[in-house]
């Protein structure tokens, strides 16, 4: 899928998010489905790169960009692109944005979409 924005060429953006066990893998998992419910683009999966499955690393690597939403600072989402050799890539890391990481506690709303603007900030500039 391609993200078009006023006065740039189309990109193809794929979102790729930590679904950890704290309430920040929640609020990565569930901003990457947001963003694609919204239209930004696809999510991909985190898990079949880190596995090195050949089809996921060659869409990550032909995108345009891909946004790794990390929970926290084990950044696992990034080793497993930088473990696949995948270097097109930013990461927002939830924590990073002010939000603590918590367990057990849910996320919230609010955090989700704290994290979606984010990441439609940084995608918007790609």
């Amino acid at each position: 899928m391609s993200h078009c924005c006023n006065g740039c060429s189309c990109k193809t953006v794929l979102f790729y998010a930590c679904s950890g066990g704290a309430n920040v893998g929640e609020i990565a998992d569930r901003a990457a489905r947001q963003l694609m419910y919204d239209g930004v683009g696809p999510m991909f999966c985190t898990a079949a790169v880190g596995a090195k499955v050949d089809d996921f690393i060659q869409t990550a690597k032909d995108a345009d960009m891909n946004v790794l939403i990390d929970g926290c600072g084990m950044d696992c989402a990034k080793k497993c692109f930088e473990d696949a050799g995948i270097s097109n890539y930013v990461q927002i890391r939830v924590t990073d944005l002010g939000i603590e990481k918590a367990k057990p506690q849910a996320a919230t709303d609010d955090e989700v979409a704290k994290v979606v603007a984010k990441v439609k900030e940084v995608a918007a500039n790609a």
